[in-house]
């Protein structure tokens, strides 16, 4: 096993950067976009792969409570713990591990590898994080806002669309088995008025 640089900043619960006030709670709503005029806002823009450790199947079938993924993100990775819950809240723990370590597991340890671009906008002092994502799912832009409480105000620029917060294909646990070039019309208007299923 690698050893993490001696410069890395480890917290358990905790991805280097994360405010420790927040830790251990992910608060975010996720929307579909109505056009592409977020573009012209991207501050800057990241690669990420992941994976699943523990994923869609095991969640489904009862047999695990969170999923856990590995993520890389340029020359940073971390393993991932996210409750399996839909909704806005839900428990969430970041902790960093070496690069290398994560394209091994990613290689040999995940039932599937999803690669999207991670864009980052800010509107009024709040950052949306627009993913686009690549491959299978080619096609779908969701953006993503974390708040500090969950009825917390924020911007609804122009082109966000509906949201889909408690629409479980959309999150990232689901799209390896069920990617977006499956999805019927209506699942990808978001119109279908799905509110259960893993997460």
């Amino acid at each position: 096993m690698a050893a993490l640089p001696d410069d890395t900043m480890f917290h358990p619960g905790v991805a280097v950067g994360w405010d420790p006030d927040s830790m251990g709670i992910e608060i975010e709503r996720k929307f579909i976009l109505h056009d592409d005029s977020w573009r012209t806002q991207v501050q800057r823009s990241e690669r990420i792969v992941q994976g699943y450790l523990v994923g869609a199947d095991a969640l489904t079938a009862g047999l695990a409570r969170a999923s856990v993924r590995v993520r890389r993100a340029g020359e940073q990775a971390w393993l991932n713990i996210k409750a399996a819950r839909l909704g806005v809240e839900r428990a969430e723990y970041d902790y960093p591990i070496p690069p290398d370590d994560a394209d091994t597991l990613l290689a040999t340890l995940c039932g599937g590898v999803l690669s999207k671009w991670r864009h980052h906008v800010r509107v009024d002092g709040t950052l949306f994080e627009i993913d686009e994502f690549l491959g299978d799912n080619a096609g779908l832009v969701v953006a993503e806002v974390e708040l500090p409480h969950a009825d917390a105000m924020f911007p609804r620029p122009p082109w966000l669309g509906r949201e889909v917060s408690t629409l479980g294909r959309y999150y990232n646990v689901n799209l390896i088995a069920h990617p977006y070039a499956r999805w019927t019309q209506a699942e990808r208007d978001a119109a279908d008025g799905e509110s259960a299923g893993c997460c």
